[in-house]
């Protein structure tokens, strides 16, 4: 193990903070280097924090929609650690790892769907008024 890695994990005060955000940032660099899907769902994040802003939400609605935003995205980051340390430990086809790879991607597709549902929820109807008010005064 490198030092810096057993500094970061029985370290103490700034020198261990440090250590560890460094790695988170490691990390998220990584994923996006090499996850497509965190790059696919970071440009949901965007797009709907764009319609969000259009549509003039509210604060509640816009922690709901944050909310989201972090649950789907750490669950695509914990489904890409699963997925590397079963390629670890499991280099060969395994039963076992398939399936732990399967449940750690439906983890992933269920807080997927469930941010469609909100998004749903929080945006659909300020989007309807505002196409409704928009082919009314179209008229």
């Amino acid at each position: 193990m490198g030092s810096r890695q057993s500094y970061a994990r029985c370290g103490r005060g700034l020198a261990r903070l440090m250590a560890g955000l460094r790695s988170a940032v490691e990390g998220w660099a990584e994923a996006w280097r090499c996850q497509q899907n965190v790059r696919i769902h970071a440009g949901f994040v965007v797009a709907i924090t764009g319609l969000g802003l259009y549509l003039g939400l509210p604060a509640t609605q816009w922690a709901i929609l944050v909310l989201t935003f972090i649950v789907v995205l750490a669950a695509e980051f914990l489904n890409s650690a699963l997925e590397a340390l079963t390629d670890l430990v499991s280099p060969e086809y395994h039963a076992l790892a398939k399936e732990a790879k399967d449940m750690g991607a439906g983890a992933v597709l269920l807080t997927a769907v469930g941010a469609v549902i909100i998004g749903l929820l929080i945006l659909g109807p300020p989007l309807w008024a505002r196409v409704a008010s928009l082919a009314g005064g179209a008229r």
